[in-house]
């Protein structure tokens, strides 16, 4: 036998190939991703005071100039506007009157200083202004109506009334600016024509009651409650505070009207409902108003007649996603309400008119239903285990259950209705069956509900069983049942494979959370509505929905644009990495892609079911199953098998050595040397065989190519397989504050220790092998990329998104932020920690930056594992990613599909809103002035809705703009010089908290909820 000849060391490597002390190439042993980052940000002492005046300074300049140098200016002129303002001693100015005393002004008008007469004068058209009356040392406030100003009704302004009728004595009006008592004159002359609550009206006053009229508040009162409850959620009852606050703040209450304004903001609510869903032009009145009317509809969802092609029932498979209604349902227990008052004495002024169903018919379903026990198979859901024993006592409603369009979170008509216990089947059936009047039976249905998998059962017996106004029947064939994206991970893998939104064909990426986000704003008027009886609480729901869908309308355009410029980039990035993996196992797709065509096609019900490709099939061997292993004699592929395994005791002590901190490390490490001596020295090895002397524990084992190829290839699957170990390890550390036990608690870091020792050691070895492969060779070796940190991560892990990246940068700003401030004196030393050290890091925190199933890219090093054979179980999860793989590309490119048809359905759907205004203006007929005021209605909205058409062009043309800019508005200025320092201060204020990077990757917070 022919003994083998140790070759030349190998040359040097060029700097481009050495990879041991690269910090891009080389891992390094964090427990997290991120620790070994540049630690060492260290600002310069010098430029430290430069720092601190920038920070200080520059910030906001405008707030440094205005506090160091002109509070005392400012404060001097505030105390000068409580004088006269040396106007005093003179006669009023006005009416040129020196006998008449200048003793008046109204702080709303000018302050100018006046006589009684020129007061009341001034304020024939501002009866509400607040004045004041100069008492000799300061100024009083006084009424119009104690200086004996007179409101005149029924007649033009300053036209008199030959028969004035006095109102009450205590006549109340409130006004945005407080509570007034006002003395009013009804008209009562040959001239009259309407009665006393027109008058009112028509004033421009809205009365508490059209009999005999007390108290009225002004329509601009109104309107802004209205607008701060619906955007602010203010309550009436702090509202109406405000107004007693702003007519005295000393704390004497004037005339208790809080009633009152109750019962006119509830008469605005509901009219203003009406005036907008077009009921006011309606030959038939109010009263023939129709279930759902006046709800205000999606634009983008698919409706037949309205903004669908005429052949869109003839559209190719592929194009089936285009053409679905996609539903999401759940529940909220925080919009309860307790057992106050009832829908008989506090009926709802629009019974099922808009969001919330019709209460009658629903309460006589409910009263006929028997007690149904939800049973579940899959894991704990509470929505089924407390759907009728929930916490009910003292409540009549213990929340709402509703339906919305999960794309754009429209609340559907007739959508919403209450939940008199848990989350039963018997509401939910009903509220999914009555907003399902208003959708088409030809549209397929994909529903999104988080407790669907058991839901659906028996759905099709009990939608038939509902009464005939509701009743349905429902084809399967037609609808989709899925689990929201976040909520499915709490269910089990069956559920997970049946039911998952990533997996189902035509769901884009319609992610099902989407109502949560409604439910958020749900909760800041919940505390109001729990203590508001039946008829009220609905009208005011129905009131923040319809704000709800139209600040959604409003905002659609933009919405959109941002999904699709993302959708666009995300698709062409997945196909990218799915054409990477193709490459790496053309072998396998072929078998792969049948699997999955089959488990898609449809089948009939009772048919057999072909085998999931997304459900692993491989188990691993039990402990009777592992087979011996036999001890076979020494040959040369002992012998090669002999070297490298000692080659891989060499990269251990080095991993070792990397970690040997503390003196047991120091200690293993001895021992470890002491046991790679002992075996290269050992007579029987076979190297004493074959090469007939001892081997150096130093020297390197040079090999053919071939065997680097295998080095490198071999590293591949232990190391990923480590990784995998490594983050979950990781994952028990975050919450291993639990273990209090400190032996416990040290054992547990000793194995994530070890196992980052591991994912080091083979991550070694296979840069190694690469080198060793760039060096023999002279190129970049074909199949073996560079392995970077980045790319050493769980099959199940994304990279590292952008803003995490931001999120990154933000806190090294804030470091060097907080280092000049500490420096400067401003800070305690000890509040400068770094955040990204482990031993200071929260236990509990999560990275919830990291991208979901549907924005993951799986790391080459796992599409590299099995390219020439592996073991069954890699080759199953090798099976089950390359699927997930396929079902992301066609879930992006749906994504972008469904979004070019919304954006074509959008201004469809504005441009019939607008040809019905304008049907209802044309209608209108006479020639009176309240003719004239339906026709100005109806074009006003009907130019609405023609610039929501303009607006949307521009923003689906208008050119991408990076993270950090904003569009110019038009009427800006360009004059650069007519920039103020406020807006600077503004700017500088607003970049310095946003953290903005300018980058292009502006991720949509009200898209997709992916799961960390």
């Amino acid at each position: 036998m022919q003994h083998h000849q140790l070759p030349l060391p190998l040359p040097p490597l060029d700097a481009t190939m050495a990879v041991n002390d690269s910090t891009e190439e080389g891992y390094s042993m964090a427990l997290w991703e991120g620790d070994d980052e540049d630690e060492d940000e260290d600002v310069p002492e010098v430029l430290l005071h430069s720092v601190y005046n920038s920070v200080n300074l520059t910030q906001d300049r405008a707030m440094y100039e205005w506090s160091s140098g002109h509070r005392d200016e400012f404060l001097r002129v505030l105390l000068w506007h409580d004088g006269r303002k040396g106007m005093g001693g003179d006669g009023c100015r006005r009416c040129m009157r020196s006998s008449a005393a200048a003793e008046y002004r109204c702080p709303e008008c000018g302050d100018e200083l006046v006589c009684k007469a020129c007061c009341c004068a001034m304020h024939q058209d501002h009866p509400l202004h607040w004045i004041e009356r100069w008492n000799g040392r300061f100024f009083d406030r006084v009424s119009l109506r104690s200086l004996g100003f007179r409101v005149q009704l029924g007649h033009r302004p300053r036209e008199p009334c030959s028969v004035p009728t006095s109102s009450h004595t205590d006549f109340t009006i409130l006004h945005r600016n407080g509570i007034h008592h006002v003395a009013v004159d009804f008209c009562a002359c040959h001239l009259r024509q309407d009665p006393y609550h027109v008058q009112l009206l028509r004033y421009g006053w809205y009365p508490a009651t059209p009999t005999n009229p007390r108290t009225a508040a002004t329509f601009q009162c109104l309107a802004t409650f209205h607008a701060l409850s619906v955007k602010g959620k203010i309550t009436a009852y702090d509202y109406y505070g405000t107004l007693e606050h702003l007519t005295d703040g000393s704390g004497l209450k004037p005339t208790d009207r809080y009633k009152p304004f109750l019962r006119m903001v509830r008469q605005w609510r509901h009219l203003f409902a009406l005036k907008r869903a077009g009921r006011g032009h309606a030959d038939d009145g109010v009263a023939a108003t129709q279930l759902g009317e006046l709800a205000l509809r999606c634009p983008a969802c698919p409706r037949p007649d309205v903004n669908l092609p005429p052949n869109w029932q003839a559209a190719p498979p592929e194009q089936q996603c285009l053409y679905i209604m996609y539903i999401a349902i759940d529940a909220c227990f925080r919009l309860k309400r307790r057992m106050i008052s009832s829908f008989l004495k506090d009926p709802c002024l629009a019974p099922g008119w808009a969001y919330m169903v019709a209460w009658g018919p629903y309460r006589d379903y409910l009263a006929a239903t028997s007690v149904q026990k939800e049973v579940s198979t899959c894991t704990g859901l509470a929505a089924l285990d407390h759907a009728n024993t929930k916490f009910s006592r003292g409540y009549s409603a213990t929340g709402v259950a509703m339906c919305i369009c999960a794309r754009h979170e429209f609340v559907l008509p007739n959508g919403v209705g209450d939940l008199q216990k848990g989350e039963r089947f018997a509401n939910t059936d009903y509220i999914l069956a009555s907003t399902l009047r208003f959708i088409s039976i030809l549209l397929r249905l994909m529903i999104s509900y988080d407790i669907a998998c058991q839901w659906w059962k028996s759905l099709r017996e009990r939608l038939l069983a509902l009464p005939p106004h509701v009743r349905l029947s429902i084809a399967f064939a037609m609808v989709r049942f899925v689990i929201p994206k976040m909520h499915i991970k709490a269910h089990t893998l069956a559920c997970q494979l049946l039911f998952s939104l990533y997996l189902a064909l035509g769901s884009g990426q319609t992610d099902g959370e989407g109502i949560e986000r409604l439910w958020a704003m749900c909760g800041a008027i919940a505390a109001s509505t729990k203590l508001s009886g039946p008829g009220a609480r609905a009208d005011q729901l129905d009131d923040h929905w319809g704000f709800w869908n139209w600040m959604k309308l409003v905002s659609l355009a933009a919405l959109l644009r941002r999904r699709l410029d993302n959708a666009i980039r995300e698709r062409e990035k997945q196909e990218e990495a799915f054409s990477h993996f193709n490459s790496q196992q053309t072998n396998r797709i072929p078998v792969w892609l049948s699997m999955v065509d089959a488990f898609e096609a449809p089948r009939a019900p009772d048919g057999p079911e072909p085998p999931n490709p997304y459900q692993p099939t491989v188990n691993g061997l039990t402990e009777q199953e592992v087979p011996p292993t036999r001890i076979h004699d020494v040959s040369p592929i002992a012998f090669v098998t002999f070297a490298l395994e000692l080659e891989h005791a060499q990269f251990g002590v080095q991993a070792e050595l990397k970690r040997s901190k503390s003196s047991s490390t120091t200690i293993n490490l001895g021992s470890m040397r002491r046991r790679l001596n002992k075996s290269i020295h050992a007579p029987a090895w076979p190297h004493w065989t074959f090469l007939k002397q001892p081997w150096p524990k130093t020297y390197p084992f040079f090999f053919p190519p071939a065997s680097y190829q295998s080095i490198a290839r071999l590293a591949l699957q232990p190391l990923s397989k480590s990784r995998s170990s490594s983050a979950k390890l990781n994952v028990g550390s975050r919450s291993s504050s639990c273990v209090t036990n400190s032996i416990s608690r040290s054992a547990f870091w000793c194995v994530i220790n070890r196992n980052e020792s591991k994912v080091k050691l083979r991550a070694d070895k296979y840069q190694i092998g690469r080198r060793a492969l760039c060096a023999l060779l002279g190129k970049e070796p074909d199949g073996f990329p560079e392995l970077r940190k980045r790319d050493i991560r769980c099959m199940a892990d994304a990279a590292t998104t952008d803003s995490e990246r931001v999120n990154r940068a933000k806190d090294a700003r804030r470091v060097r932020r907080e280092a000049a401030l500490v420096a400067a004196g401003d800070l305690p030393l000890y509040a400068l920690v770094d955040t990204e050290d482990p031993a200071t890091r929260d236990d509990n925190s999560e990275n919830d930056d990291v991208a979901g199933e549907s924005r993951r890219v799986m790391s080459w090093i796992w599409s590299n594992t099995g390219g020439s054979g592996t073991d069954a179980d890699m080759e199953d999860a090798l099976r089950i990613e390359w699927c997930k793989a396929y079902a992301r590309v066609r879930r992006w490119r749906e994504e972008v599909l469904i979004l070019q048809e919304e954006w074509r359905r959008l201004p469809i759907s504005l441009a019939y809103e607008a040809e019905r205004w304008d049907q209802r203006a044309k209608k209108v007929s006479g020639n009176d002035a309240s003719a004239e005021g339906r026709v100005a209605y109806a074009r006003k909205q009907q130019a609405l809705y023609r610039d929501l058409i303009r607006r949307a062009e521009e923003t689906r043309t208008a050119p991408k703009i990076k993270r950090g800019h904003s569009r110019r508005t038009q009427g800006a200025t360009t004059d650069m010089d007519m920039e103020d320092d406020e807006s600077v201060a503004s700017e500088n204020e607003s970049d310095d908290q946003r953290g903005d990077l300018d980058s292009e990757d502006d991720d949509d917070d009200n898209e997709e909820l992916d799961e960390p």
